[in-house]
């Protein structure tokens, strides 16, 4: 196991100066970042001390491998735009947006499993037909028409939500979260849905799936032969065994929520780093778009090897494998 982890540490770096690597070469190209800082009556001195003290006339060998030392020390430099460390402001961001994701997670959970476990089980057949119909339309459906969608319905119409904001936030050292207050509540559920429900759908369909496989198998045969209960099959077996692939499905969507949840943030003005991002993009701030895709592919990194390890750890086929 041990092996494993540092064999996974050593790729993880490897991947990192990589996307540190295309982050950095492709915003050189984005455009000037002084057009944005400097008002259009700045004169050419003004213009190139700027640059000059931004440090964007050295090479792109230069200013790579001082990107890459800095990231290391935790310095992501300074916002152009927003004349802050670059660090702060995600830090600021990054609560909101771990909290829609982990809210996401929940609802997706909460409903996906016991859809898939119902849809697998039922023998209501229309039913069932007209579940997987839906699901169909879950994972087609684009995440910003379910979210204005969300916000016609239960903000316009029935005025039940909040359709932008984060509501009333209580600050615990610093961290933020809206999750002790009646307000955050309201404004998280239909961004949290929004998010959710390509998840809910997918891992309904994955639950559904993997269960007719696994009752079909021989040792749940043997299980019916020696009178198990089937609720006891159903649940303790077959369901059990069902839930590997949803354990790595689940932990790489993870990844895939906090780096897309871009749009269900700039839907609903939920204040995380995705709208951060996007502010980011229009103002050509390159120093916040860099910080943000290596935090990002960090977060992705990180996930996917926790994933496999708790993978290795959970089916011992994968131990035996290596043997």
């Amino acid at each position: 196991m041990l092996a494993f982890i540092i064999q996974r540490l050593i790729q993880a770096c490897g991947l990192m100066l990589s996307v540190a690597l295309i982050a950095f070469v492709m915003f050189q190209f984005v455009g000037d970042p002084v057009d944005n800082m400097l008002p259009e009556s700045a004169t050419p001195l003004e213009r190139e001390e700027l640059r000059e003290k931004l440090g964007l006339n050295d090479s792109v060998i230069t200013q790579y491998a001082r990107f890459v030392g800095n990231i290391a020390q935790g310095d992501f430099g300074i916002s152009y735009y927003n004349k802050m460390e670059v660090l702060n402001l995600i830090t600021e961001r990054l609560p909101a947006t771990l909290e829609l994701v982990f809210v996401a997670v929940i609802i997706s959970l909460a409903v996906g499993l016991p859809a898939g476990v119902w849809v697998s089980l039922s023998r209501n057949k229309w039913l069932t037909s007209l579940v997987q119909t839906i699901s169909l339309v879950g994972v087609s459906l684009p995440s910003f028409i379910a979210g204005i969608a969300l916000i016609i319905i239960f903000s316009v119409w029935l005025g039940w939500l909040p359709s932008h904001g984060r509501g009333e936030v209580m600050d615990l050292g610093w961290w933020s979260t809206g999750l002790f207050s009646k307000s955050g509540w309201a404004s998280i559920i239909l961004p949290a849905l929004s998010l959710a429900l390509f998840m809910i759908t997918m891992i309904m369909r994955l639950v559904r799936s993997e269960m007719k496989e696994v009752l079909r198998t021989d040792y749940i045969k043997f299980a019916k032969a020696r009178g198990i209960r089937q609720r006891s099959i159903n649940y303790g077996h077959a369901l059990r065994n069902s839930l590997l692939p949803v354990i790595t499905i689940v932990g790489l969507q993870i990844g895939g929520l906090i780096a897309f949840a871009v749009v269900t943030e700039t839907v609903f003005q939920w204040p995380g780093m995705g709208l951060l991002f996007i502010q980011a993009v229009n103002y050509v701030d390159i120093p916040v778009i860099s910080a943000y895709l290596v935090f990002i592919s960090l977060i992705f990194i990180c996930i996917n090897t926790l994933v496999d390890i708790l993978y290795r750890v959970i089916d011992p086929r994968m131990k035996s494998s290596n043997h």
